[in-house]
């Protein structure tokens, strides 16, 4: 599921077709690349630290939560990606969560709403602030980190606010029917024999599976998904194309809100509460599992498919070096050098194709 906004296609020749056997042997796109590379270093990374530390393998306390993890974080990864797209970034990604989860928290404790209709809810109100978002940055043309970064702290206060009015104790703790299932049970539960899974993947990596189809199918098939990429190659050509560009970042943003929503959902059922804290941790790893698996910051390319290795990639770091007895402080390192070697992937990937194209002359 990678796509972008141009791709190469054969033209005939006035001379008709070459021979097949003149034709170069066909090479491994740039983006297939960087995700086998990716899911090589991963299995690597797996290897040694389960060579290193066997309690890394145990299914019930490390390949379990280690998944719920990466279910999560991909979540939290393709909402970015929504916004990187069109050459955007979301900065309020984490209290987009966190203002969706409020409602949520609210739907289930005072309304009384079931488990899936108080989702709906929650995915209502981040589309909407995402809409938002986006409405106010097609229509001021203020760049969208500037947006981004007021909405984030407007949304912390906001949320804050209702906290302390309509809780006592900062968290919304009505657990819905299905939610405590959703948070302990695997896909083995789900029915008799193993066709129904192993013991050691959460029921809630479906939620991120539906994700990454629904994504995936928007930009790599549908009409919407070529325009967004278009708008992020270059806006004012696809204005020129008759592309609504406005509309289409809206339409970016309200994505990007809508699955924000859904990451908050998750890791609220897996903390087992909905506070004003929730997304607070999403921020940087929002960036490093889309950058990793190849989604331009310029926008006009993304990766469904390099966003959950790249997610995984970073996952299986953090849970390694903590099953090792690696400190926080360590952690924010590493995963500090990791962001800033994935922000270097696009200029180092410019720097390869345009040595190619000089050795090509």
């Amino acid at each position: 599921m990678s796509t972008s906004s141009t791709r190469e296609t054969e033209r005939d020749r006035p001379d008709g077709p070459a021979p097949e056997t003149a034709m170069p042997a066909r090479r491994l796109t740039a983006g297939a690349s960087q995700r086998i590379g990716l899911l090589v270093a991963i299995a690597a990374l797996v290897v040694f630290f389960g060579s290193a530390r066997s309690s890394f393998y145990n299914q019930q306390f490390s390949i379990f939560p280690l998944l719920q993890d990466i279910a999560i974080f991909t979540v939290v990864g393709l909402s970015q990606m929504a916004a990187l797209s069109i050459g955007h970034m979301n900065l309020a990604v984490g209290r987009m969560a966190a203002f969706s989860a409020m409602f949520m928290g609210l739907a289930f404790q005072d309304w009384h709403l079931p488990l899936y209709a108080g989702l709906a809810v929650g995915l209502l109100a981040g589309a909407a602030i995402g809409a938002l978002t986006g409405w106010v940055i097609s229509t001021t043309g203020v760049n969208s980190f500037v947006v981004t970064l007021a909405m984030d702290f407007a949304l912390l206060g906001l949320v804050s606010l209702v906290y302390s009015q309509f809780t006592t104790a900062a968290a919304f703790t009505a657990k819905p029917v299905g939610m405590e299932g959703l948070r302990t049970y695997s896909l083995a539960d789900l029915c008799a024999g193993p066709v129904c899974g192993s013991p050691a993947v959460p029921q809630i990596l479906l939620f991120t599976v539906v994700a990454m189809l629904l994504v995936g199918y928007l930009y790599a098939r549908s009409r919407t998904g070529r325009e967004l990429l278009l708008v992020g190659s270059n806006i004012t050509a696809a204005r020129l194309s008759g592309i609504p560009a406005g509309r289409r970042v809206v339409f970016a943003h309200a994505l990007s809100g809508t699955l924000a929503a859904l990451a908050g959902f998750m890791l609220a059922v897996t903390s087992g509460s909905f506070t004003a804290g929730i997304g607070a941790e999403f921020m940087i790893p929002s960036f490093l599992g889309p950058v990793l698996g190849g989604t331009l910051l310029t926008g006009g390319g993304v990766s469904v498919i390099g966003t959950l290795l790249g997610t995984s990639l970073v996952q299986v770091i953090h849970q390694g070096l903590t099953t090792m007895g690696i400190g926080l402080e360590s952690l924010n390192i590493y995963l500090g050098v990791i962001l800033l070697l994935a922000l270097s992937t696009d200029r180092i990937r410019s720097l390869v194709v345009t040595r190619r194209a000089a050795a090509a002359r």
